[in-house]
């Protein structure tokens, strides 16, 4: 599942015609280069949130065939639902586990890293905290997250993408809500297992990383760019 519902407000007047996940790098709009990386994977089952603009992001990438996948779409008719909500909508769509990529994001993450853990309620991707979030979101203890520290164990950021179990929703609203608090209780209870990303990322949610990832695809020669974001 890709999250492609929100409405993009830090990067207007940009996203006030354009939704986020179509602005472009590297001559591709950012939620192709998902597509792209996720159909090089083997994965060809893709769901895609929408809200905001979402038939300008239906018109440009119709059923996927053209990027090796097939998309289906969940609409969030009431206006974006937050991580959660969107998540908790599509689920009848998902198979079981599920991976799940912020829209806004770019990285050379390899998906096929990915693996299920029926003991964990999901796996995520952490990296070291970019300059917009200093402060991390889990401390990282093993290959679990935690919320509290301990000795010194990393506390790292989450990299908005991750493979879930159905059951991290169970009993979950079926309204709008963010996703951190439900991973924050699993992890309290050790439920949640994580892996290190140490190469490019990228959260283009600001202008101002928006243009960093252009100049990052800009100065990078061809056969040096992952095939995960190359365009």
């Amino acid at each position: 599942m890709i999250l492609a519902a929100g409405r993009g407000e830090r990067l207007r007047p940009l996203t006030d015609d354009v939704p986020k996940a179509l602005l472009e790098v590297a001559g591709q709009p950012l939620i192709v280069h998902h597509l792209m990386a996720l159909a090089s994977a083997g994965i060809e089952q893709v769901v895609i949130n929408v809200a905001h603009l979402a038939e300008k992001i239906q018109q440009t990438l119709g059923n996927g065939n053209r990027y090796g996948v097939t998309i289906e779409y969940s609409h969030e008719t009431t206006g974006a639902l937050e991580t959660g909500g969107g998540i908790r909508q599509a689920l009848a769509l998902l198979s079981d586990p599920f991976l799940v990529i912020n829209g806004d994001v770019l990285s050379d993450f390899d998906f096929q890293r990915l693996t299920s853990n029926d003991k964990s309620l999901a796996h995520v991707i952490m990296i070291d905290n970019p300059p917009h979030n200093l402060a991390g979101d889990f401390f990282l203890i093993g290959n679990k997250l935690s919320t509290s520290p301990s000795g010194d164990a990393p506390r790292l950021t989450y990299a908005g993408i991750g493979l879930y179990q159905k059951a991290l929703f169970k009993d979950t609203p079926n309204r709008r809500f963010p996703l951190a608090p439900l991973l924050r209780e699993a992890a309290a209870q050790g439920r949640i297992s994580a892996t290190i990303h140490s190469g490019y990322w990228v959260d283009v949610g600001t202008p101002a990383r928006l243009a960093e990832a252009r100049s990052h695809h800009e100065l990078t020669p061809p056969d040096e760019v992952s095939p995960s974001i190359s365009s």
